[in-house]
């Protein structure tokens, strides 16, 4: 795929994706609002929003997706960079703003994905490779345990209840 091409695919993926997720917020709205049928026509849109994100994302696959290992360690960096340097920086300019819900979400997220970036250094140095296990996802701020769900989760305390089994 030739350079502009390869980025309006991938800026349209982003794009789709984006839209998908905003409608989806768009339809809870609705509803909270008692307007059905709009809420409905947002979900559906959104529904349609995601096959073109998928058929963007099919195209660009070859360029983005590689070999597991590649895909792996890309993975392990991405998160390590996220949670060391991007949610730091937000969660300073959150707080100098006086933004504490940002701050906290923030946070939540940056904690997550640190536990992320040891899931994949684990998979990276075959710790699991050959295992199969069930992970358990908190559904209030992303972190991801294998095994069984805890407690209550240690980043943001949210009761086991809260957490949804990936297999």
């Amino acid at each position: 795929m030739k350079e502009k091409t390869r980025k309006n695919v991938y800026d349209a993926f982003i794009g789709e994706a984006k839209a998908y997720f905003r409608l989806l917020a768009f339809a809870e709205k609705a509803e909270e609002e008692e307007v059905p049928q709009i809420a409905l026509l947002f979900r559906a849109v959104a529904e349609a929003e995601r096959v073109h994100a998928t058929r963007h994302m099919n195209l660009a696959k070859e360029l983005i997706v590689k070999d597991t290992d590649t895909n792996l360690e890309k993975s392990f960096q991405s998160e390590k960079m996220v949670s060391e340097t991007a949610y730091p920086e937000f969660i300073k300019d959150a707080e100098e703003e006086g933004e504490t819900a940002a701050a906290t979400t923030f946070s939540h997220a940056r904690d997550a994905e640190s536990y992320h970036a040891k899931l994949y250094e684990r998979a990276i140095y075959d710790v699991i490779k050959d295992k199969v296990s069930t992970y358990h996802v908190c559904q209030v701020c992303g972190y991801v345990v294998s095994k069984k769900a805890p407690e209550k989760c240690p980043v943001c305390g949210a009761p086991k209840e809260k957490f949804k089994t990936v297999e």
